[in-house]
């Protein structure tokens, strides 16, 4: 079976964007506090959700949509932001990448029993092994610094949160366009996450010094991380499905734990090389395997009659 480039394509530039999630919330949190940090990248998005569905005249979502547009947002724009955000209070972003690094396994096995994927043994096989490398590579390069049980408890969390947004989502994906999955769980969430960012920013104000930096990567977490990523992701999971395309989130650890050593100066050696090349190999594996989905004959989500 011949690979779907394009849809690697978008499923990879949504990757590229979110391994510089954690690194970015590390730099901003010395200026803003976690809450803050959550809230206001959803409440920027979410402002800029609303030009551009107004912008391209897009109808509100079906009633019975609605449900699942809930769920979506709370695992992507509320559970995995504040998530990961406390537990970097306490955690280097190269050691989030340590518990982080099962995200695209646990996506596939939701994928598996909400979707109703089918997928061969020998993907399981390779979703594990790349996992398996990762999490050594991780906790090798990436764990050596101790992080307290809360902190660790916090990003399985986030794992478990963010699993279940990219299925859902995906979910939803089928009947509408990627970008308005996102664009509608952000300003559905509007009305919580704006008064919370005016006040977490006004009560916070006292305790943090902003900096040009902390401001960059602030503002990159609610444009890149928190709305555009989720264009090129969805439109991906859409393309390839989730279990297949949630193996492509593979290589973010790995990515994470460079640009972790770039920008933060955390330690990251040059095995890094060997373990790449193991994702990359699984990553072609699953990418190769034919896995079928019964979504459209199971799943509650049904495109609405017009």
């Amino acid at each position: 079976m011949t690979m779907n480039y394009r849809g690697l394509g978008f499923a990879f530039l949504g990757v590229l964007i979110f391994s510089f999630t954690l690194p970015m919330v590390k730099l901003a949190l010395p200026g803003f506090s976690p809450w803050t940090l959550t809230f206001g990248r959803a409440a920027i998005a979410g402002v800029l959700a609303i030009a551009f569905l107004k912008y391209s005249k897009v109808p509100f979502p079906d009633r019975k949509l609605l449900r699942p547009l809930f769920v979506t947002a709370g695992g992507i724009v509320v559970g995995w932001p504040i998530l990961t955000t406390l537990a970097l209070q306490e955690n280097t972003s190269a050691h989030a990448a340590v518990i982080t690094a099962g995200l695209p396994l646990v996506t596939a096995i939701l994928a598996v029993t909400r979707l109703h994927e089918h997928v061969p043994k020998a993907f399981w096989v390779a979703a594990l092994t790349g996992t398996f490398t990762l999490v050594v590579y991780a906790w090798i390069h990436g764990g050596q610094e101790g992080a307290s049980l809360k902190a660790d408890l916090y990003l399985l969390g986030a794992v478990v949160a963010a699993a279940i947004g990219y299925v859902e989502g995906a979910a939803l994906s089928k009947v509408m366009p990627g970008w308005h999955v996102v664009s509608w769980c952000v300003v559905l969430t509007l009305p919580i996450s704006l008064p919370y960012f005016a006040i977490s920013l006004w009560l916070g104000s006292e305790n943090h010094t902003v900096t040009p930096i902390a401001l960059l990567a602030f503002l990159f977490t609610a444009f890149g991380s928190m709305y555009f990523g989720f264009f090129a992701w969805y439109r991906g999971l859409a393309e390839l499905g989730v279990a297949k395309g949630s193996q492509v989130q593979l290589i973010q650890s790995l990515l994470t734990l460079l640009w972790s050593a770039w920008l933060l100066n955390e330690s990251v050696t040059g095995q890094t090389l060997l373990a790449a090349s193991v994702v990359v190999i699984c990553i072609a594996v699953t990418q190769r395997l034919r896995v079928t989905s019964q979504l459209r004959k199971n799943s509650r989500i049904r495109e609405p009659k017009r």
